[in-house]
């Protein structure tokens, strides 16, 4: 029919026009995009090896092109759908038709279709086999007397027993129509986000706790901060709160606007006929019984979406900036997992992450076993040479971390260095199967110590092993989306893993599944070749690999990395594909490829464009020549630690000016929180995190940073920690005094244990979970 071969068109080729002018690019650039995706190119593998197709869009761009050619072919479905539905019913014109086709969201192409979309028995239905559609027609077109128009159609025998009921059907009639007008409806739906306002009061009988601030409170919807609104939503869910959508009272205007415009676009004058009244009327009633409820549960969904998106952009940057964090690279670690009655649980392993020893102490209450813990550490370091030690920051970490400074400043030759790290989803990870199938006779909580003694030595590759979720350092991440969010922080540690690369010969399974082309099914295969051959000398090797087709091969060879193999170029990022341009450079420069490999004097002197052709684009050639200068070079910054004031270890031991070094383990729309090594992560609320404006904290700090911070205010009950990065005193000193707790150490950031609090930095904060 005439709208398939519409649509077949739209995709074909307003659908590349429309992203491309969405993103600013140009259309050959999403064209070819789309292309490799569809070929089934991952986004990485298109960010670094097909820059020439893409035009060197980056993987961010990439990524919302992806996102918005998948809305894009959603709609265009439902589009397909809707033009089917309408023409069945015979009620396609041309204009109708010309409209579905322009729509470029789910919304206006959901406008368009309400009139026309099947519906449960309505008033208005009844009222239409009643026979009462010509009364609203006439009455619409201003005929006569409303009374005298509708005596002619009282019928007892389908139920119209009188004039006014008859007039009471008509304007059911009139009143979908209205609220079923697509440009009305819009209208409707703006003006009430433009005016409305989320206020929410306490249910009656219940307590407001942790909701306390918004026990009484309203806020304009399109001012209310993401964070705001989901602590709403999430009072309201849990039965605490009633929420609801309002007219603000400063824009009281609003609905007569809305009304007026119904009275435009039906035609509905101000003659004060009896005719004009009624219709003026139904209008009023179009308004308050439709088109307000309408708006007004559209404005929620459109405030939730956009809450949900931005709750979702801050778990997802947290977790980038936690998958990259600084490694402590191939050292020989001891982790412990702290605890008191049950005794401190380590964990040896080695450069490679091979677990050595394990072992329990008893430092603390009730057994105080003080020195046959000091004793046995010492005799751990000594054996394996240890040169961390890894405290996971919950429970006693503090009191433990100190008793491994206590060694280390007795045992100087021992030349420990000793550090606290998040535990933050170390249990999830004990428990998992994964965790089973790799220790199946270690105890739990000693798994635990592995944990944490591996997310030191690489937090990627060991943070990779659990779920996102469980990593703690987003926001409301139970209350959003739950597909949306797992598709972006799936997309998140995709690119983190490529970006970084992975050395075959070492890396897990669960860190091989994120390699570009890789499934876990491959991931599988590949360790169980490589402990079956042994380690891998060369990439050509991989296609040996059981399921390692020629297209997972091209995916994923140029992040697979065979370090110290056959072929110096195989512990790089250059793409195998790019190895005969090497060798072309190598011979132009009258060096092998080993000795080429780091020569920065001879890889500096070489023009791109001299070695570009048909299979290598400029683009290939820069970015191979900046690989041969630092092969396998890691993105991740230098390690460094932070360190903790001696004798500040628990919340009561903080007092006001206290200036204190910490590590950032989450960054909020509302502020930074930051470990100070208390148990009790405190909040650097926006308005402290500079002496200048921040509109984004994120443009000021990011999760894993070292700061240093002064202490504001401390609330020892309710447990918060109130901090100032400010450089002035006076300037801090008229801070917000209201914090919230988390927890997490130096290392790596995450979260720790959150409570439930009031404020708006806390309730928020704590909703996350």
């Amino acid at each position: 029919m005439p709208a398939a071969k519409q649509s077949v068109s739209f995709v074909t080729f307003p659908l590349a026009q429309i992203i491309a002018r969405d993103l600013g690019v140009r259309e050959a650039q999403v064209e070819s995009t789309i292309t490799l995706i569809e070929e089934g190119a991952t986004i990485p593998f298109i960010a670094r090896y097909r820059k020439e197709r893409t035009g060197g869009l980056d993987d961010t761009q990439l990524r919302k092109l992806a996102e918005r050619y998948e809305y894009l072919t959603e709609l265009q479905a439902r589009r397909e759908t809707i033009l089917t539905s309408i023409s069945d019913q015979g009620k396609l014109t041309p204009a109708l038709e010309r409209a579905l086709l322009s729509a470029e969201t789910k919304v206006e192409l959901e406008d368009l279709y309400r009139p026309y979309k099947p519906k449960r028995r309505t008033k208005a239905t009844i009222a239409r086999e009643q026979g009462l559609e010509p009364l609203a027609e006439k009455l619409l077109a201003g005929a006569g007397n409303p009374e005298r128009l509708a005596a002619s159609f009282v019928d007892p025998a389908k139920e119209v027993i009188s004039s006014a009921a008859a007039l009471e059907g008509a304007r059911d009639i009139l009143i979908e129509r209205m609220a079923e007008t697509p440009n009305l409806a819009r209208h409707a739906r703006e003006s009430v986000w433009k005016a409305g306002e989320l206020s929410s009061r306490l249910v009656k009988g219940k307590e407001a706790d942790k909701f306390r601030d918004y026990a009484d409170f309203a806020e304009p919807l399109e001012k209310m901060p993401s964070h705001r609104a989901l602590a709403m939503l999430r009072g309201e869910k849990e039965g605490i709160l009633k929420v609801g959508v309002g007219i603000q009272s400063r824009k009281a205007e609003t609905p007569r606007e809305v009304i007026t415009r119904i009275c435009k676009e039906f035609g509905i004058n101000a003659s004060g006929s009896a005719g004009a009244k009624w219709l003026q009327e139904t209008a009023e009633k179009a308004w308050s019984t439709k088109l307000a409820k309408s708006g007004a549960s559209d404005s929620l969904a459109r405030l939730k979406s956009r809450a949900e998106a931005e709750a979702i952009q801050v778990f997802s940057s947290n977790l980038r900036d936690l998958l990259l964090a600084a490694p402590a690279g191939k050292k020989t670690v001891m982790g412990i997992d702290p605890g008191i009655r049950t005794g401190c649980k380590i964990a040896v392993i080695d450069a490679t992450g091979k677990l050595l020893e394990t072992a329990t102490i008893y430092p603390h209450a009730p057994r105080n076993d003080r020195e046959g813990a000091l004793k046995t550490l010492r005799e751990l370091a000594a054996r394996h040479r240890v040169d961390l030690v890894g405290v996971g920051n919950g429970t006693a970490g503090r009191e433990t971390d100190a008793l491994v400074s206590d060694l280390a400043k007795s045992t100087p030759d021992l030349k420990l260095a000793s550090l606290m790290v998040s535990e933050a989803g170390a249990s999830v990870y004990s428990a998992s199967q994964l965790a089973a199938d790799e220790f199946p006779e270690l105890d739990v909580s000693l798994r635990g110590a592995v944990s944490i003694a591996r997310r030191l030595q690489d937090p990627l590759a060991e943070l990779v092993k659990i779920e996102p979720k469980a990593i703690g350092v987003g926001q409301y991440q139970h209350d959003v989306d739950q597909s949306a969010l797992t598709r972006s922080l799936g997309a998140v540690v995709e690119d983190c893993v490529n970006a970084v690369g992975v050395d075959v010969n070492t890396a897990s399974a669960p860190l091989l599944t994120h390699v570009s082309g890789l499934n876990a099914t491959l991931a599988g295969n590949i360790v169980a070749f490589r402990n079956e051959n042994g380690p891998f000398k060369t990439r050509k090797q991989l296609k040996k690999v059981p399921r390692m087709g020629a297209k997972s091969f091209e995916q994923s060879a140029g992040f697979l990395r065979i370090v110290g193999g056959t072929d110096p170029l195989d512990g790089s990022a250059v793409h195998p594909e790019s190895y005969p341009l090497v060798e072309r450079i190598a011979k132009a420069t009258g060096n092998s490829i080993k000795s080429l490999i780091g020569n920065t004097s001879v890889l500096s002197q070489i023009n791109p464009a001299d070695f570009a052709d048909e299979t290598f684009g400029v683009p290939t050639v820069r970015d191979v020549i900046a690989e041969l200068e630092k092969p396998g070079r890691d993105p991740r910054p230098d390690f460094q630690t932070a360190t903790f004031k001696d004798g500040v270890n628990e919340i009561k031991d903080l007092s006001q000016g206290m200036q204190l070094e910490g590590v950032v383990t989450n960054v909020t729309a509302f502020g930074a929180f930051v470990d100070i090594g208390v148990h009790q992560d405190g909040l650097v609320h926006i308005s402290q995190l500079s002496d200048s404006f921040v509109e984004n904290p994120r443009d000021v700090v990011k999760a894993g940073d070292i700061v240093r911070v002064r202490v504001l205010d401390i609330d020892i009950d309710q447990k918060r920690i109130s901090l100032s990065m400010k450089s002035s005193t006076e300037a801090a000193r008229k801070a917000p005094s209201r914090p919230k707790e988390r927890t997490r150490n130096k290392v790596e950031p995450h979260a720790k244990k959150s409570r439930e609090a009031s404020s708006p930095f806390d309730v928020l904060n704590s909703l996350k979970r």
